[in-house]
């Protein structure tokens, strides 16, 4: 597990050789969401709804970079940061 971004108490992380659909996950005090890279689709979600929309936010904002680091946590490779949502 690596985490690539920081912002408003919200940790985002991705896992090395995870499952697929492509996905991040976002961690806050201890509840955690997993969203889909492709379409933000919500997979699971613990979150308090404003965090979500906050994450969901900055993942639009970064689906290129969010893609690219799947395709490197898939091959073992570094994973870039990136910038928080301001």
């Amino acid at each position: 597990m690596a985490s690539i971004s920081r912002f408003h108490g919200i940790v985002i992380e991705m896992y090395f050789n995870d499952h697929v659909p492509p996905h991040f996950h976002a961690r806050a005090a201890g509840r955690m969401a997993r969203v889909r890279i492709d379409n933000l689709e919500v997979l699971t979600n613990e979150l308090p709804q404003k965090q979500l929309a906050l994450v969901r936010t900055w993942a639009a904002l970064h689906q290129v970079e969010l893609e690219e680091n799947w395709r490197r946590a898939r091959n073992d490779e570094t994973l870039i940061q990136i910038e928080p949502l301001r």
